[in-house]
Formats: structure tokens, sequence, C-alpha cells
């Protein structure tokens, strides 16, 4: 019997220990602010190096499912991981709310406002609560989204 529980534990801690490790795979709401307000220095400093830098998710601005994304005033994505260009404004969530409009409405110059959404996380389906803080920054609408846990 001794044998058959050591067989059972090994597996058993190594699931539990990758468990914990996803769950840290996720930024909390500090880290999604403190990204923000990297971003908003970084666009007062040099806005066109700036989006270029979160475009290219360069490690201020990714960090595991934390990234910055902004959009322009022509409603259209200037930075994202995989968006650019496209619309921002147009954006629904996945229980159909005018997502990208709500944070064209929300943000503002020098506040950090929240927008509350449904996404699914990285690989899952199901879509869960989402919180993207944004702001204003010159022409440009900045956010950076956590979800809830």
């Amino acid at each position: 019997m001794k044998k058959l529980c050591a067989l059972f534990a090994l597996p058993l801690s190594l699931a539990l220990a990758a468990g914990a490790a996803m769950a840290t795979d996720y930024g909390s709401p500090e880290e999604a602010q403190a990204m923000l307000e990297r971003a908003v220095a970084a666009m007062e400093a040099d806005q066109d190096a700036a989006l270029a830098a979160f475009a290219a998710g360069e490690a201020d601005y990714k960090e595991n499912d934390l990234y910055v994304y902004c959009g322009g005033p022509d409603g259209n994505f200037s930075a994202h991981p995989s968006l650019v260009g496209k619309s921002l404004k147009d954006l629904k969530d996945k229980a159909g709310g005018d997502l990208g409009e709500e944070i064209y409405a929300t943000a503002t110059a020098g506040e950090i406002d929240e927008v509350v959404y449904m996404w699914p996380r990285p690989g899952e389906e199901e879509p869960v609560e989402k919180v993207a803080y944004v702001t204003m920054v010159g022409d440009q609408i900045c956010a950076v989204g956590y979800y809830k846990q």
C-alpha cells in the first residue's frame, strides 16, 4: 500500500505545483496598472517609439497575459500584439458588449479608468470577467487588461 501511495503522491504533487505555476501566469491588477503607467511615461517621452515597443511586445510592455494596446483617433489599433490596423472602436466583447466604444468613451487624459468586459483567458474558450485599465495619452487611447479571479 505504501508503494501505491508513493506512486500517486509524486504525480499529484507535480500536478498541484503545475496548477500553482499556471495561476501565477496571470497578471494582477497592480501589475496591469503599473504597466499602463510605464506605457504612459513612454508615450509622453516618444509616442512613435512607444507604440512600436508596445506592438513588438517588448519586456516592459508584455508580461504573462498582460500587454499594452492602444487605439488612435481613427478608431484602429495603433499598438497590439496582433491587431494593428484593425478596428478597436468596433471591437465587441464575448458577451456582445460594445467594448471598443466603451474604451473610447471612458478613457480620459491624466486619469486611469476601468472598463469591465467578458473575454476568455488565453487557451480557454469560456469568457470570464476582465478589466481594462484605460487612459488617453495625446491622441491615443491606451489600455492594459487583467482577468478577475
